[in-house]
């Protein structure tokens, strides 16, 4: 690797690589180093939720098949405070397979083998939707700010206490803020898998939030209605 290369390596994005043959984490090493990112490896689901809060990387790029837990079940556990990228590699190419990840909070996924070219295209497009904010585990969308760590709310600075299912349906919306978020993705997200024609429960937690997030919650103007489909949390200034 050139001079050049290995100044851009130092200080480029880090990438935590979770696979447990080395011989993948050796290869995408080479690939990522050589392309300005920095990178650190676990091979177990354990070790990387061990591993994060210490590292602070920018991405995840995590394999399903790990010895001691479901990649899914690791997505599902970081979701729960960090709003880190992650997109997953996997030789699971099934649809079902997809969706549960996707579902579980996963930003993409990319099924083995791949080309070092899309690759890295899938990595530049997941870093340019994540503000650095939210990498600090912070998400932002207009005045409102949700604190993943502490899971704590803020709205035009003022600290507003919310339930937990209150919180958890906020933090869905805060994490795809601008965009809408069907009301499948929300109760799958927020109840669960059994809960995903209940859209009666949308109805009274969201009109719950706008009454602690609304100045008017009659008029809202932070959570919006997409009539149909679901729910968008605006990410501009109010």
């Amino acid at each position: 690797m050139s001079s050049s290369s290995l100044r851009a390596a130092s200080s480029g994005p880090l990438v935590l690589v979770v696979d447990d043959e080395e011989a993948i984490r050796r290869l995408l090493r080479l690939t990522l180093e050589a392309h300005g990112y920095r990178m650190d490896g676990a091979a177990s689901g354990t070790e990387t939720l061990d591993r994060i809060p210490a590292l602070h990387p920018d991405l995840l790029l995590l394999d399903l098949g790990l010895p001691d837990m479901d990649g899914v079940e690791v997505i599902r556990r970081l979701r729960a405070w960090s709003a880190i990228p992650i997109l997953v590699l996997s030789v699971r190419g099934e649809e079902s397979q997809k969706i549960a990840a996707l579902d579980a909070g996963a930003d993409d996924y990319l099924t083995k083998p791949f080309s070092s070219g899309e690759l890295l295209a899938r990595i530049r497009a997941a870093l340019r939707r994540l503000s650095p904010s939210a990498r600090e585990g912070r998400l932002e969308a207009g005045d409102v700010v949700v604190d993943l760590q502490s899971r704590s709310v803020e709205v035009a600075g003022r600290q507003v206490h919310l339930t937990p299912i209150e919180y958890e349906l906020l933090k869905q919306l805060a994490l795809h803020a601008g965009q809408v978020v069907t009301h499948r993705q929300l109760l799958r997200a927020v109840w669960g898998p059994g809960y995903e024609s209940e859209t009666h429960y949308l109805r009274v937690y969201v009109a719950q939030l706008r009454r602690k997030l609304e100045e008017d919650p009659t008029r809202p103007r932070r959570i919006l209605n997409e009539p149909g489909v679901g729910y968008r949390l605006v990410e501009g200034p109010m």
